[in-house]
């Protein structure tokens, strides 16, 4: 499939460009209700697919979600596959029932991924303090555990999750270290 052929783990980012299309987002926690509750501010309908009959959002997310008139939910499902029409863009996905096992092709034009963030920071378990996410955690914006080591992005974002705001972390952590290096000079 061709960069931009609809599959998306930001609704944020991505949403304005499936303006009046149906749409798939997949996931049970508060992302994915975020998510599906984001996207019908374009999306004709969106349908949001759960492998659990129920969800672990938090009930207000849920009940946001569940009153929702554009959003279907589809539950206990999997995506199993996506498919792609010849203009190289998702025309649908391949849906499976977690009880049954029965598949079933689901037409859509879009397909938002939001089954929750794991950050990349095995490397650092026992080197630098994480919380029970697995994100490094940071205080003064930047700084670690660990003096003179600085972390930025998404490995210590959990909230935000975007190029915009890793890359102003990453500005911040660069003139923190700069900051730091000049003080261990004097």
């Amino acid at each position: 499939m061709a960069s931009g052929g609809g599959v998306s783990a930001c609704a944020t980012c991505d949403g304005a460009f499936f303006p009046d299309k149906e749409l798939v987002v997949v996931g049970g926690g508060d992302s994915a209700m975020e998510e599906a509750n984001y996207l019908t501010r374009y999306a004709s309908k969106v349908t949001l697919v759960h492998r659990r009959a129920e969800f672990r959002a938090s009930k207000i997310m849920s009940d946001r979600v569940l009153k929702n008139p554009k959003i279907e939910v589809l539950t206990p499902k999997t995506v199993e596959d996506i498919l792609i029409g010849d203009d190289d863009k998702i025309r649908g996905v391949v849906l499976e029932d977690a009880e049954s096992g029965e598949r079933t092709d689901f037409a859509c034009e879009g397909l938002f991924v939001a089954i929750g963030h794991v950050p990349n920071s095995k490397l650092f378990e026992g080197k630098l303090k994480l919380d029970d996410g697995g994100y490094i955690v940071v205080k003064n914006g930047t700084e670690t555990s660990v003096e003179g080591v600085f972390a930025a992005g998404d490995i210590c974002d959990k909230r935000y999750r975007q190029a915009i705001t890793a890359a102003g972390m990453g500005c911040m952590a660069a003139i923190d270290a700069e900051r730091w290096l000049e003080a261990q000079e004097d």
